[in-house]
C-alpha cells in the first residue's frame, strides 16, 4: 500500500475511513498571474483554484481519511508580488476529461488575471523535477542603465555574491551568484530591465535577491522593481524549456 487510503493500483482501500474514487487521469496545468493579481499569495490562489474546480464541475479526486483534500499538487510558486507567465500544478481526476475543455472551464471560472494558459495529460515522473530553472524579466523603473551594466558585469565576474534575507529563523546569507546562469541588461526597453536565468535551488533565489546583488555592485535603482517570470522548466544549454512539451 502507498498510504492508508489507496492500494498500489490506486483503488480505494475499503478499510480506510471515507474511501474515495480512484484517480484515472492526471493533468498538468500552466497558469499565469497578471496585472494586480500578481499580489495574490500562493494560499489565496489555492483557495481560488479550488473554487474554480467546483464551479467548473471537474471530477477532482480526493484523498481518503477523515479530512479529504483535493488531489492538487503545486510546484515552485512565484513569490507574492511577482507576476508570472509560467506557474505549474498537477491535478488528479476520477474520470478522463479532454484537456482543452478543462482549460476552458477553469479559465472561465477564475478571475481575470489568474489565467489558465495550457493543460496537458501528465507524463510519467514528477512535475517538480522538470522545473530546473526560471527566466525572470525584472523591470527597474528610474534605474541608471550605465550603472546597471557595470554592476551586471561585476556580478558575473564574481565567484560568490551573497545577500541577506530575513527568514523564519532570522537573517540568512543567500548565495545569489551560484544560482544565476545568465544575466543581461535590457537597455533598449522603455523601462530599464534585466533578464536573468536562475536555477531552482534551496534556498530559492528570488528576483529581489538579484536586484539586491546588483545594488551591492553599484547599480542605481530608484524605482520599485517589477518582476515577471517569463518561463520555468528544464534547463538545457542555458535555455529554459517548456516542462509540458518535453
Amino acid at each position: 500500500m502507498t498510504d492508508r487510503g489507496t492500494t498500489l493500483e490506486g483503488t480505494p482501500n475499503p478499510e480506510a475511513p471515507n474511501p474515495q474514487l480512484p484517480i484515472v487521469q492526471k493533468l498538468r496545468l500552466r497558469y499565469a498571474k497578471r496585472g494586480r493579481l500578481r499580489f495574490t499569495s500562493h494560499r489565496d490562489f489555492g483557495r481560488a483554484f479550488e473554487r474554480a474546480i467546483r464551479r467548473a464541475g471537474l471530477p477532482i479526486g480526493h484523498s481518503s481519511g477523515f479530512s479529504p483534500h483535493p488531489k492538487i499538487s503545486y510546484a515552485n510558486a512565484a513569490p507574492t508580488g511577482a507576476a508570472s507567465e509560467a506557474e505549474y500544478l498537477e491535478i488528479g481526476l476520477t474520470r478522463v476529461c479532454d484537456p482543452a475543455e478543462v482549460q476552458a472551464a477553469l479559465d472561465a471560472s477564475l478571475p481575470p488575471g489568474l489565467d489558465i494558459v495550457d493543460v496537458v495529460v501528465a507524463e510519467p515522473g514528477a512535475l517538480a523535477d522538470l522545473l530546473e530553472a526560471s527566466r525572470w524579466s525584472i523591470a527597474l523603473p528610474e534605474a541608471d542603465v550605465a550603472s546597471l551594466q557595470v554592476a551586471a558585469e561585476a556580478f558575473l565576474a564574481a565567484e560568490t555574491v551573497t545577500v541577506e534575507r530575513m527568514t523564519k529563523r532570522g537573517l540568512r546569507d543567500i548565495d545569489v551568484r551560484g544560482a544565476v546562469v545568465s544575466l543581461t541588461v535590457e537597455a533598449g526597453c522603455e523601462t530599464p530591465a534585466v533578464s536573468a536565468v536562475v536555477r531552482t535551488m534551496v534556498p530559492t533565489v528570488r528576483p529581489d535577491d538579484v536586484v539586491g546583488a546588483l545594488r551591492a555592485h553599484g547599480a542605481v535603482v530608484a524605482g520599485v522593481p517589477v518582476s515577471t517570470r517569463a518561463a520555468q522548466g528544464p534547463l538545457v544549454d542555458g535555455v529554459v524549456g517548456d516542462p509540458l512539451r518535453t
